[in-house]
Order: structure tokens, then sequence, then C-alpha cells
């Protein structure tokens, strides 16, 4: 196989391998008000079933560089893929909410370990092509989380089975196990320090403050997605919507998202004033929360068009940040997993207020209100993360 084909290979099991990386997440938020029904929960209750997994994917990401060391990029991938499509296919099997929280639960654990490896694997394997292979990483990510958001609900309604409904996506971890095999065909490793030179060869990211303005930032914007992807078709119900219109206003938003997953990071290539294209990004995240706030039908598909455009935008910027800032694979596995440590569970924690709200007050003008804080949050700290982009050098 030439060099060519198997880069393209190697990009094209990235794809698959994020395309796994949410289903297990996205595909409860369809399937929220129908689940708190027949399993009898309470708000809070069955919003932790979308918080779980994030705040493991945030306190478990550390495990990421233990595990290349143990098993190795390409066996490490190939496990967790394997947990997240079992896990997600006893959801099919078993409907306790006891199961669903255990399934939650190895889900999170799987992604975390995945994220950092990839975003290291990126920065060491396409040093020149970082932008434009971590669009292709987000793409994946929104691939998944648009087919799963948007068609469980059809699942369901085909099925009468929401068992059905969540557990159909682990087929999608079959492909990406075969895919990724396909495209990692002999040595993969992550080029990591020794303990001594780690020591010795730079400040470790927890005591880099740039590196917790990366990590606050990154909070927020899972926060926002989740809180998103999760709420909307309730809080769209809730203004009069059926559940299949909600799940295609859902479908619409996250088709705009993966949309923005590949051109944000593409045209800050090109044109890297980072702090521009955030407040663009942001800004236009408000505007479309205070469409979805009036109530109206038209403004709600309105809103939830605009609304896409940060959901696509912010995660492939996020990610770039460590990429900007670090020299070296282990460098950027290291500052990756912390961002992804904290904000994970900053974004496990956040979204479940919003349960607790509703459960409160069964108002979602709650639940917009807080979206809004999120986006305002992150105005404020584009002013702290910069406007510059370091070259990358290896």
């Amino acid at each position: 196989m030439t060099k060519r084909k198997q880069t393209i290979l190697m990009i094209l099991g990235i794809f698959m391998v994020a395309v796994n990386m949410r289903p297990a997440i996205t595909s409860i938020g369809p399937m929220l008000d129908t689940i708190r029904d027949q399993l009898e929960l309470s708000n809070t209750q069955v919003s932790v079933l979308t918080s779980l997994p994030v705040l493991c994917m945030g306190i478990f990401a550390l495990l990421a560089p233990v595990l290349n060391r143990k098993l190795g990029l390409v066996k490490s991938v190939c496990v967790m893929l394997f947990v997240i499509g079992l896990l997600t296919a006893v959801r099919g099997v078993n409907d306790s909410y006891g199961v669903l929280l255990l399934t939650a639960f190895g889900i999170g654990i799987a992604i975390a370990i995945i994220g950092p490896l990839l975003s290291a694997m990126i920065k060491q394997k396409f040093p020149e092509r970082a932008a434009s292979v971590i669009s292709v990483y987000s793409f994946g990510m929104g691939v998944g989380a648009s087919i799963s958001a948007g068609l469980t609900a059809y699942v369901y309604e085909a099925t009468a089975s929401y068992r059905m409904a969540l557990g159909i996506w682990s087929i999608l971890a079959i492909a990406g196990i075969l895919l990724w095999l396909a495209a990692t065909r002999g040595e993969v490793q992550i080029r990591q320090q020794s303990e001594g030179h780690s020591r010795t060869a730079g400040t470790s990211p927890w005591k880099t403050p740039k590196a917790w303005i990366f990590l606050l930032f990154f909070g927020l914007q899972a926060s926002t997605f989740f809180a998103v992807i999760t709420w909307v078709v309730p809080v769209v119900m809730a203004n009069g919507f059926t559940l299949l219109r909600a799940s295609s206003l859902l479908s619409m938003m996250t088709i705009i998202q993966i949309i923005f997953n590949l051109l944000f990071p593409l045209l800050i290539g090109r044109f890297p004033a980072r702090r521009f294209w955030l407040l663009v990004i942001l800004l236009a995240g408000l505007l479309g929360v205070g469409f979805i706030g009036t109530g109206s039908h038209v403004l709600t598909w309105i809103g939830a068009f605009i609304l896409g455009i940060p959901l696509g935008g912010l995660f492939p910027i996020a990610l770039l940040l460590p990429l900007d800032e670090t020299e070296t694979a282990s460098e950027t596995n290291d500052w990756t997993a912390m961002m992804q440590t904290g904000g994970y569970i900053m974004a496990g924690i956040l979204p479940l207020l919003i349960g607790v709200l509703y459960d409160l007050t069964s108002n979602h003008h709650n639940t917009l209100l807080i979206i809004a804080a999120f986006f305002l949050l992150m105005i404020i700290l584009t002013f702290f993360i910069g406007n510059g982009k370091r070259q990358d050098r290896l």
C-alpha cells in the first residue's frame, strides 16, 4: 500500500472512531421523556444518563497515557471501541435504570481514553495538517451525534421500543473496529517522555494558567453541547412540538453542526483570527437561544438552525487550543488529557442542574437561561484565550 493510500485510510479510521464517540450519549436526548415516563423516574434521574458518561470522560481521561504505555495506541483504541459497542448493545436487551447507569459509566470511560490518544496521534502523525485532521475528527463526532440524535426517535416509532432505539447504535462500533484495524496496520505508537525527561522538559499543564483557561473553556463548550442535545427536544415539546417534529428540529440542528465541524478548523487555519471567530460563534449561540425562548414555532426553527453554528464550531476550536500551545505529541496528550479531565467533569455536572431545576420549577425557561449563561461565560474567557497561533514544532 502506498503512503498516500495509508494516510487516507488512517484519516478514515480516525473519522470512524470519532463517529462512535457520541451516539451512546446523544441518543438519550430524544428518548428522555419516554424513559422518564416508562421507568417512572424524575427529570434529575433521567438526566444523569447523559451527565454520568460525560463526568466519566473527565475523571478517566488521565488513563489515556497509562493505557498507551501498557497496550499501545492501536490496541487501546480497539479495546475501547469494543467496550462502547458491547455496552450499547446491552441497552437493547435490558431496560432497567441500573443497567442504563452502568452502561453510561463504562461508555464514558471508553470515550475518555480514546479522546486524548487521537489528539496526540494527530499531533504526531499530521504535524503540518493538524487543523485539517482535527476537522475530520470533529466532523466524525458530529456525524455520530447527528445520526443518533436525529434517527433515534424514528427507530422508536418504528419498533415501539426505546431499548431498540438505544441499542441499535452498537453496529457503529463494528464498522469502527474493522476500519481502525485496517487503517493502523503496522506500529502506530505515541512517543511519550520518560519520567526523568518530563520532570525537566517543561512545566506541567496543571501549573500553567493558560491550560486552566483552556480547561474552563472546554468545560463550558462541552456543557453547552450536552445541555442542548439533551434538553432541546423536551424544551420544544413543552412549546407544542410533537416528538417526531422535535426530533426533526434536532436533526436539522446537528446537520448544521457537522457542516461547521468541518468548516471552522479550515477557516481558522486560513484566517487565524481566533478571537474574532469565537465571538461570532458565541454571539450566534446567544441569538439562537433567544429565538427558541420566544416559543414561536417559526423562530424556534430559525433559532435551532443558528444554534447549530456554535455546536459545530466550538468543539474543534477547543481541540486545536492544546495543539497550538504544545511542541510534542506527548505534551499535546498531557494538555488534552488535563483539558478534557476538568472540562468533562464540568460538563457532567453543569447540565445536571437543568434537570434539578426542572424538577423544582417545571419550567424550561430556566433551561434556556442556563445555556445562555454558558455562552456569556465563554465570551468572557475568549479575551483570556488570546488571538495568536503557535506554529507546530515537533
